[in-house]
């Protein structure tokens, strides 16, 4: 009888996810003889017995297409009554001898809890904000910072034209790739990530020294996780600017809004007309990029072969171009936020004050 091999993805929907399936269900029947499983809505999943089968058919044609085949949620076992007991039931009840986990931090966490209860699980690393630990670049990443940067090549027209400041907030819970990537390619004025808690009087005088400099218009690119310096902070990490109160399973509040906020500051400080835009969720949909194909069918493949190793508790990496092993418990021990000197580069093309 054949290995039965559980797929889920976790988190938020990349794109990518479809990439890694495919190439993961293509080798794993193809060359292992594998019975591939589709685990559906993450790890809600596995809670509840929600399967697919995936064959070679319906995963052949998958490879340009974003967002997750088999759907995905932000739900957590170990949050759930009973979730972690169901979950176990589930992995027994189907037989599956090998489970492939897609996620960020917060799925690969659950994936190495699970495998130190004695599972078999392994990682992919998965998000948009390309800040898992223990890998150079996270597929999904690629395609975001492009759309960003479409974005924000195509307000400095419209800003100019207007003679206005326009404010964009991209995503970046804790880490601030995104808007630096997007923002250095996209040619804006100042960048703002959460790695450095900013006053909003430095960014109202950067933008009257702009002005000052002849530049009648100016780009404003902000995370959504970047925090505003008060006096009160006496550990400098400032404070987020909160969409509600209310927290997801893995305990994230939900964010959003300094866009509007610092945009609202600007003008009233400045008198500069000034607008935000929210990309949100257009970073994460449509076709990913040929470099997220590529690796997260890189992914996909080293994934099922660490499954057919029995090398289980590891993650697939990439390091510089290589595909590398590390332990699932390296990925969840911390978020790779921006370093110290790639953080130099958010002020490098903004006035000094």
């Amino acid at each position: 009888m054949a290995k039965k091999i559980g797929i889920l993805t976790g988190g938020g929907d990349c794109p990518g996810l479809n990439s890694v399936i495919r190439a993961a269900v293509w080798k794993g029947i193809e060359e292992y003889g594998f019975e591939m499983v589709g685990i559906r809505r993450g790890w809600k999943g596995l809670t509840e017995n929600l399967t697919t089968p995936l064959t070679l058919d319906n995963v052949t044609s998958i490879w340009n297409q974003g967002g997750t085949i088999l759907n995905t949620s932000r739900t957590n076992p170990y949050k759930e009554e009973n979730g972690v007991e169901k979950a176990k039931d589930t992995y027994k009840k189907l037989k599956l001898e090998g489970l492939i986990a897609i996620g960020g931090d917060d799925t690969l966490m659950v994936a190495y809890n699970f495998f130190k209860e004695g599972f078999n699980t392994v990682g992919v690393p998965k998000t948009i904000d390309n800040d898992v630990a223990a890998t150079d670049y996270t597929f999904g990443f690629d395609t975001a910072i492009n759309i960003a940067m479409e974005t924000l090549d195509r307000l400095h027209t419209t800003a100019a034209s207007h003679e206005r400041v326009m404010v964009v907030e991209l995503m970046g819970r804790h880490a601030g790739w995104i808007t630096l990537e997007a923002g250095i390619a996209g040619g804006a004025d100042i960048i703002i990530i959460p790695e450095t808690p900013f006053e909003i009087d430095n960014i109202v005088k950067r933008l009257k020294k702009i002005r000052e400099g002849g530049k009648n218009y100016a780009i404003v690119a902000v995370s959504e996780g970047a925090k505003i310096s008060t006096v009160e902070d006496e550990d400098e990490d400032g404070s987020f600017v909160l969409k509600d109160l209310k927290k997801d399973a893995f305990g994230h509040v939900k964010l959003g809004g300094i866009g509007k906020v610092l945009a609202d500051e600007i003008e009233d400080r400045t008198g500069y007309e000034t607008r935000s835009v929210q990309l949100g969720h257009i970073q994460r949909g449509g076709p990913p990029t040929a470099f997220d194909r590529f690796l997260g069918t890189r992914f996909g493949l080293a994934a099922i072969d660490l499954v057919a190793e029995g090398k289980f508790g590891n993650m697939t990496a990439l390091k510089g171009n290589q595909i590398v092993t590390v332990s699932l418990e390296k990925a969840a021990e911390k978020t790779r936020t921006v370093p110290d000197n790639l953080k130099a580069l958010t002020g490098f093309f903004s006035p000094k004050i």
